[in-house]
């Protein structure tokens, strides 16, 4: 299977290949092979182990605001990661890059609402942002996919969310 993921602006093509026995992959992210060993930890966890690496790295991927994002934390780290998007792109025609309709804004990872800076019926604008979440000792700025009106707001500062849940929906 070839991907293609989009991190921190840069597209990188990645082949994920099962490598003989379970939980082995042959990786080739642009150009470069690799071996690595996965094994899921929880719902939402992955831990991989590539070869040659005396410690493993864990992380957690769920599902981001927009269809095609996730969001992928590790180290206490929350960034974007779109896949194939390009490709998306490609076959949207005009909608390509549009986020028509609800668009759900959900917590990362497991955590605190720290705040929640929007309310119902509140305009926003594409990339604002409009609920803080603390996870492991850092604070997550969450950000609307698009510009739009604040449809629910359903979570309050001090609530404590699991992976996943939705915490504000844009129309």
């Amino acid at each position: 299977m070839t991907l293609d993921i989009e991190l921190n602006g840069r597209t990188h093509t990645v082949s994920v290949e099962p490598d003989g026995s379970t939980g082995r992959f042959r990786l080739t992210i642009g150009g470069t092979p690799s071996s690595v060993d996965a094994v899921r930890v929880g719902e939402f966890g992955l831990s991989l182990l590539f070869a040659g690496a005396s410690e493993s790295c864990t992380f957690q991927l769920v599902p981001g605001s927009v269809r095609g994002e996730l969001l992928a934390n590790a180290s206490g780290r929350t960034v974007p990661v779109i896949v194939n998007g390009r490709r998306r792109a490609r076959g949207a025609g005009e909608a390509a890059g549009r986020h028509d309709g609800e668009q759900k804004i959900s917590a990362p990872m497991p955590g605190r609402v720290v705040r929640v800076l929007v309310a119902p019926g509140d305009q926003v604008g594409a990339r604002q942002a409009v609920a803080v979440v603390e996870a492991m000792k850092m604070e997550n700025e969450l950000r609307s996919p698009r510009a739009g009106r604040v449809k629910h707001v359903a979570v309050a500062p001090g609530t404590s969310v699991e992976a996943g849940r939705v915490l504000v929906v844009v129309e």
